[in-house]
């Protein structure tokens, strides 16, 4: 799943389920039993991660970042990044040192 962040949610999860020869909901399953938690919400925070890191990353823009990490519009990414790190993507920017 990290290797395609920014691929759709169906194809992405056909993907890793074909890499692994197992049935979506069945990879979803055992991802859970090992890894703690659902695939999406791994992949979610996996992105945010990377957001934070590209967000510290001289010249890129919000815009930018948002389009790295597999979303469409800035706005999507700036509630998904509020709703996981807790702030907006410029604001938390300016308060990292």
């Amino acid at each position: 799943m990290q290797r395609f962040p920014a691929v759709p949610r169906p194809a992405r999860d056909a993907l890793a389920a074909g890499e692994v020869g197992r049935s979506r909901s069945a990879l979803a399953r055992r991802f859970t039993e090992y890894v703690g938690v659902p695939p999406m919400r791994y992949l979610a925070q996996w992105r945010m991660q990377l957001a934070q890191y590209l967000l510290r990353q001289p010249g890129l823009t919000v815009s930018e970042v948002a389009a790295r990490v597999g979303y469409d519009a800035e706005a999507a990414f700036s509630r998904a990044f509020k709703r996981h790190v807790g702030a907006p993507p410029v604001s938390w920017r300016d308060g990292y040192p």
